[in-house]
């Protein structure tokens, strides 16, 4: 339920405008004064401010400046009688939302209101498409028979509410199918989120998750919303969520339970509407024998199971994958269409391609920039990732061939792991600055 604080110094007042605002179907917190509401808005998310222009002591415009300094975000709507309407243009000014005449009627609070909480969510809203806007995004591709019970269940599972849990190896592309299953859905044209569990210290996740209130801990200097409520009507979509730390399984158990979540820092109970869809690559089964992942939690999670395939085992969508990326990066470029030539395509599909897709795409998009025609040739695929079971002129110096073994296969674990460097290392089991040594050696 959304909170809307009403700060007035004239008690009748302000009890008028919590019960109108209830009748709204709206929480309400009352303060008599700013000092009081200041120290409400310290510990408590509010989503909406209604605050009288003329107090005793701190006055409308200083609140606001206080208002703004905790919650940049938070609408403030200021009232005011009709001889300080130059005054409520100033607090305008400040970055309040808008001001209210006195006396005024319950249509034109209930207008206001309704449209400082619709800008209130469309500024989270757009505050993370901001965030997401260099992302890739991809559709599901493959008419392979391994692909065909994904597309299937894809469809069946997308027009309900329910948990899905993603499994499959790193790199098979658990998002894109995410993202599909949001796509199709009613919640289709709301937010998809995603978050990677792994990606995140342990620490931090709860408050990337459920956010925090100011103060909640050393360094949060100002509130956070969390991903659960940027996802709110839409789909949160949980990456590696068998790396979550197990403290913090218990509160999103809670969440699936209940519906609320808790930001950090605050006994604040907030309503979200979030789907959950999770991923892994662990085995969750063993993880729960060897008491690291909830039980109870797998339950919920796995409403609903997709097994992705890894791509040697679906080489036939190779060609269509390679080209769909090929012609998405040379757009990016501005190099015009590129295209797979059919000895190109044999080669692609003869690699075992163990980063899966993302290995896949990697190789595309390097393609793409090192190319200077209009089609990706057999030798330029050679050139680029090893066939299996290709035999090649013996060379005999054998510094050398150790050297370029090293550096195809530090290429292959960049490529498998999204140029991540410290996931690289821990790929190829050596440190990350070893790993940084031996980029500058081969000049990568």
């Amino acid at each position: 339920m959304k909170r809307v604080l009403v700060v007035d110094d004239e008690q009748r007042m302000r009890r008028v405008l919590q019960i109108l605002i209830e009748k709204l179907g709206l929480e309400s917190h009352g303060a008599a004064d700013a000092e009081s509401g200041l120290e409400y808005l310290q510990v408590n998310q509010v989503d909406l401010v209604l605050s009288d222009l003329k107090m005793p002591g701190m006055g409308g415009l200083e609140f606001l400046a206080r208002v703004r300094a905790i919650d940049a975000d938070v609408p403030v709507v200021i009232l005011t009688a009709y001889g300080t309407v130059a005054s409520a243009v100033d607090a305008m000014k400040l970055g309040a939302f808008d001001f209210l005449l006195k006396p005024f009627d319950r249509t034109a609070l209930e207008i206001v209101v309704r449209k400082a909480l619709d800008l209130s969510r469309w500024k989270i809203e757009n505050r993370y498409l901001r965030e997401q806007a260099d992302g890739l995004s991809a559709n599901v591709i493959g008419d392979s028979p391994a692909m065909q019970p994904v597309v299937d269940i894809v469809r069946q599972v997308a027009p309900t509410r329910s948990a899905v849990l993603i499994t499959g190896e790193t790199g098979t592309g658990k998002e894109v199918v995410a993202r599909a299953i949001h796509d199709l859905s009613p919640r289709g044209q709301k937010l998809f989120v995603p978050l990677n569990c792994t990606a995140i210290p342990s620490e931090l996740l709860e408050s990337e998750l459920f956010g925090h209130v100011r103060g909640a801990f050393s360094g949060a200097q100002a509130e956070r919303v969390g991903k659960f409520r940027a996802a709110d009507e839409g789909t949160l979509f949980l990456d590696e969520i068998g790396d979550m730390d197990y403290r913090l399984q218990a509160k999103l158990l809670r969440f699936l339970e209940e519906g609320v979540i808790e930001p950090v820092g605050s006994n604040l109970r907030i309503a979200v509407d979030v789907r959950v869809i999770s991923s892994t690559n662990r085995d969750l089964s063993a993880a729960i024998r060897e008491g690291k992942f909830r039980q109870d939690l797998f339950y919920r999670l796995n409403v609903f199971h997709v097994q992705m395939p890894p791509l040697r085992s679906r080489r036939e969508d190779v060609p269509a994958l390679a080209g769909a990326f090929l012609r998405q990066f040379a757009k990016e470029l501005g190099k015009g269409e590129l295209k797979v030539t059919p000895d190109a395509a044999i080669a692609l599909q003869e690699y075992s391609w163990p980063g899966n897709v993302r290995e896949l795409r990697n190789l595309m998009e390097r393609a793409a920039v090192l190319s200077s025609g209009t089609e990706l040739t057999k030798q330029q695929v050679r050139s680029l990732v090893p066939v299996d079971g290709e035999t090649t002129p013996a060379d005999f110096d054998l510094e050398r061939a150790v050297a370029e073994v090293e550096r195809k296969t530090i290429l292959r674990a960049l490529a498998a792991t999204d140029d991540n460097k410290v996931a690289a290392a821990t790929l190829l089991g050596i440190g990350e600055r070893t790993l940084w040594s031996k980029l500058k050696k081969h000049g990568l």
